[in-house]
């Protein structure tokens, strides 16, 4: 069966399995004791397999590629070539749903397919994604780690019987937890969900992901101990002016970021529409160029390059050699990642990052040797850029710089070049570049960063001047029948009762019918009661204007206006809002 009928059927499965009446009552409170244990627990199993995945990578590549792989290694094309052709065959029939990064893969579980994410697709995305990257393709382990987390809640969410809702809600929360082990940075991993997956979150769902990210990096550090991916060498900024330079840095780092996705954007869509045999040549076509890379003298450019980031912030490359390896590094990740070979963008954008801000540190230290920046701090502001820029989550970027360096010095170069290379990268390339693979993928999946930039409609936005009669709850139908008033309450379409607790709204056939009850000649003992008292308990809802304007549709099934209360007076109207008064700001949006 292929993974797509697969998971239809899966779908249906859940669909109907559904919980009896009488348990019904008891799920969502077991659910909630559940919830918080589980999210520990998917931590800790997530944990341990991404350590696994991470040994894997790391012995597999020295196993097939050697300690040291240097220059005019024969082994450095002809392993990629030949591994390709494995991961192809095995991508091909045995696991379909490994291409891809392993993001947008998450977020077609979370949005499409109830938080399902199967166990096939877990074992592939760990064994071949470990063969990819070990055998030297470039690409990276954080994007599986990502979706083996999501995998691995999932099928604990199912084993435990949980709800569909609670099953969608654990894809992020397991991915969370694989992203943070992978780059042990639990913060960094938990904003990237938050920036990239989900959008929006509530109090339980953060609390989740809170604890499944801190148990995964405390499983990880176990192993791997508190230190950070990467040597840092010392950071501080002592001259204002190389802000200016950070800024040129911000900049580069923006086109490049251009350039790498503009890059995928053309490659991928016309691999991806060959023919299915030559499909199957592709991941070793680009083994054999990526390798060729190396074999012609840029090893580093193979795999994660780790080792070669931090070569960087130690100053052990020159200038020309930064900018060499920065842009082979864009044309083998284009390569190795538009083939479909399995394996995640996340590690190559740090090395490009990397690699553009040492070349800009080398720089400044040729032509302005009297600037004191080490080439380390450009190198590390420069991962950062390129994160911000290409994957645009420019929140999770400048974060993740500080818990890799644990510098906090480095806060203002970090803030000023991301954001700059974020805006460009934002005005030149406007759909992000996991929307464009969503989209070259066929699915409809929503974009955060379009969710992030929509201008939401306020009840602010609607609101209409106060034209209708106001009377006070305190007064009796006989001091409005005494007065000269009541024309007008009989006129107008609406009526607003300004109550001890609260507003009510009446239309005109309620006021109607409350004042043709008692006539002007014998009013009788109830006309003396306050009006509030008559119109009953029910009050409007209390609403604001900067409160979003959809939260008020629901309301108008019940009340023909909402008076929209002052903040800051209680008491005090600020206007009101009619369902046709919300519908035509729609129209005009």
């Amino acid at each position: 069966m292929s993974e797509l009928g697969e998971l239809m059927s899966v779908d249906a499965a859940l669909m109907d399995a559904a919980p009896p009446p009488e348990l019904s009552d008891s799920l969502p409170a077991r659910e909630d004791r559940l919830f918080l244990l589980l999210s520990i627990f998917i931590g800790i199993i997530s944990g341990l397999l991404v350590v696994s995945f991470r040994m894997a990578i790391e012995w597999l590549s020295i196993l097939l590629l050697g300690v040291a792989p240097a220059p005019g290694q024969k082994r450095l094309f002809l392993i990629p070539a030949a591994v390709g052709i494995v991961v192809a065959l095995l991508t091909r029939y045995v696991f379909p749903g490994v291409r891809g990064s392993g993001v947008n893969q998450t977020k077609a579980a979370l949005y499409i397919h109830n938080g399902y994410i199967s166990v096939r697709t877990v074992v592939g995305k760990f064994l071949l994604s470990a063969l990819a990257i070990g055998s030297g393709q470039s690409l990276g382990p954080e994007d599986p780690s990502l979706q083996i987390g999501a995998g691995v809640a999932s099928l604990i969410g199912r084993r435990v019987g949980l709800s569909r809702a609670r099953l969608r809600l654990f894809a992020p929360v397991g991915a969370a937890a694989g992203l943070a082990a992978a780059f042990n940075a639990p913060i960094s991993a938990i904003l990237f969900v938050i920036e990239e997956v989900i959008g929006k979150w509530t109090a339980g769902v953060l609390g989740s992901i809170v604890l499944a990210a801190v148990a995964s990096v405390a499983v990880a550090r176990w192993f791997w101990g508190a230190e950070p991916i990467f040597r840092i060498p010392s950071i501080t900024l002592r001259d204002p002016r190389e802000l200016l330079a950070y800024s040129v840095l911000g900049v580069i780092g923006g086109f490049a970021a251009l350039l790498f996705a503009k890059s995928l954007a053309y490659l991928r869509p016309r691999l991806r529409s060959q023919p299915q045999w030559l499909q199957i040549l592709q991941p070793s076509i680009a083994g054999l160029l990526v390798g060729g890379i190396g074999y012609f003298g840029l090893p580093e450019v193979m795999g994660a390059g780790y080792g070669a980031i931090d070569q960087a912030m130690h100053a052990q490359f020159a200038l020309k050699v930064l900018l060499l390896l920065a842009i082979f590094k864009i044309v083998a990740t284009t390569i190795s990642f538009s083939s479909g070979t399995p394996g995640g963008m996340f590690a190559p954008t740090l090395f490009i990052g990397a690699m553009l801000g040492g070349a800009v540190g080398s720089f400044e230290k040729i032509f302005f040797p009297h600037l004191t920046g080490s080439l380390g701090s450009y190198a590390l502001v420069g991962m950062g850029v390129l994160f911000a820029a290409f994957l645009r989550a420019p929140l999770t970027s400048v974060f993740m710089v500080l818990e890799v360096s644990g510098n906090y010095s480095i806060i203002l170069p970090v803030i000023l070049a991301n954001t700059i290379a974020y805006l460009i990268s934002r005005s030149l390339q406007p759909v992000p570049i996991f929307e464009l693979l969503t989209i070259q993928d066929g699915l409809y999946l929503p974009s955060m960063e379009e969710e992030r930039e929509e201008n939401e409609l306020r009840v602010e936005d609607a609101l209409e001047p106060v034209s209708y009669p106001v009377v006070k709850g305190s007064d009796s139908i006989a001091q409005i029948l005494s007065g000269d008033r009541k024309q007008d309450l009989l006129s107008s379409p609406y009526v607003l009762v300004q109550c001890s607790n609260g507003w009510y709204a009446a239309r005109k056939d309620e006021m109607e019918k409350l004042i043709d009850g008692f006539p002007n000649d014998s009013p009788g003992p109830e006309a003396q009661l306050p009006i509030e008292d008559l119109v009953g308990k029910e009050r409007t809802p209390v609403v604001f204007p900067d409160q979003p304007l959809a939260n008020a549709l629901s309301f108008f099934q019940r009340w023909p206006i909402l008076p929209v209360s002052n903040r800051a007076v209680r008491g005090v109207l600020e206007g009101v809002v009619s369902l046709d008064g919300v519908l035509r700001r729609y129209q005009q949006s």
